[in-house]
């Protein structure tokens, strides 16, 4: 009975000391550098926005970020590793829409939960997808596209960087919205899709406005219409699909920044306040829109938000069009 006094006692007198040095460990963090794993290979637009990011953080955060490449099954391995971490602030993950909210449909089996296993930090920003068309296609409007391939028993092909990619989603997505008759054409990257239409192989291609951009201003290809909600600042005179006649037409590429579940909220407040005040720096805004992408910075809620609503509204498209991962 003693002995077990003593214990109580003993527990009483340490607990005030346990929780300041909690709070403390939370107050100096970081002290020591932050992986974030960018579950693609190097090179690519994720890759590089995610290294511009890392790059700010490191600058306001004292530590540096480091950029850890992890690629394989289309993001999912890179990113089940940042789900099973210790949620302690020191791993992040790069995440990618196609990995978030389109690998959950189109794959048999994904080894995470995109809204069980994840913390959000924040959204980095939105890619603007377009579809642009060989100088000879007919159509050059997006109503003149989908006449045209109604009219076509075999319906008019659509190049993408590949199965299941935000692009492809979007072009079934046409078709279920509209009765246009769009035949995906999956390529292994968009620079094989845009070399075929540049060539006049294939008549168009969904891709990124970063990634056309040269090929329109030289005139080599015709932009058709945007999907963003808004116009992009890169072509201002090319018109929206909502403009083009098809209402509540959204569909953008986005990345963000996600910890995993169970990370401390004051952990995930900090890198929030960290990220949005990079995605105001005019530099990091400039280099941005320079690979596409148009800095978004909000509330680690808005980015959830964005994520269940992504995942409902894809996984409708990708039934119904019967799409499966190669």
């Amino acid at each position: 009975m003693k002995a077990s006094r003593l214990l109580a006692t003993a527990v009483l007198l340490l607990t005030p000391l346990i929780w300041p040095l909690d709070g403390l460990s939370q107050s100096s963090y970081p002290d020591r550098p932050i992986r974030l794993i960018v579950p693609f290979a190097p090179g690519g637009v994720t890759d590089t926005s995610g290294r511009l990011i890392a790059d700010a953080l490191s600058k306001s955060l004292g530590q540096q970020v480091v950029v850890e490449n992890k690629p394989g099954a289309s993001g999912n391995i890179g990113t089940q590793s940042v789900a099973t971490a210790a949620p302690d602030g020191y791993t992040l993950v790069l995440a990618f829409d196609g990995t978030m909210v389109i690998n959950p449909h189109v794959f048999a089996s994904v080894p995470f939960d995109t809204l069980k296993d994840f913390a959000p930090v924040g959204k980095i920003g939105d890619a603007t997808l377009i579809i642009v068309a060989h100088p000879s296609f007919p159509g050059k409007t997006l109503q003149e596209l989908i006449a045209v391939s109604k009219k076509d028993p075999e319906g008019v092909s659509f190049g993408t960087s590949g199965v299941g990619g935000t692009p492809h989603i979007a072009g079934e997505l046409i078709n279920q919205r509209t009765g246009a008759k769009l035949v995906h054409v999956p390529y292994k990257g968009g620079g094989q899709a845009m070399s075929d239409a540049l060539g006049g192989n294939i008549p168009l291609v969904y891709t990124a406005v970063a990634g056309a951009m040269p090929h329109l201003k030289s005139g080599k290809l015709i932009p058709i219409a945007v999907s963003s909600r808004t116009r992009s600042s890169s072509l201002p005179e090319t018109p929206t699909f909502i403009e083009s006649g098809v209402p509540d037409f959204d569909v953008s590429s986005w990345v963000g920044i996600l910890a995993p579940a169970k990370t401390p909220r004051p952990l995930v407040e900090r890198l929030n306040r960290e990220l949005n005040a990079a995605l105001t720096h005019p530099e990091v805004v400039e280099k941005l829109a320079g690979m596409g992408i148009t800095a978004t910075p909000g509330s680690p809620e808005q980015f959830t938000e964005q994520m269940r609503g992504d995942l409902a509204k894809y996984g409708q498209v990708i039934k119904a069009a019967g799409i499966k991962a190669e």
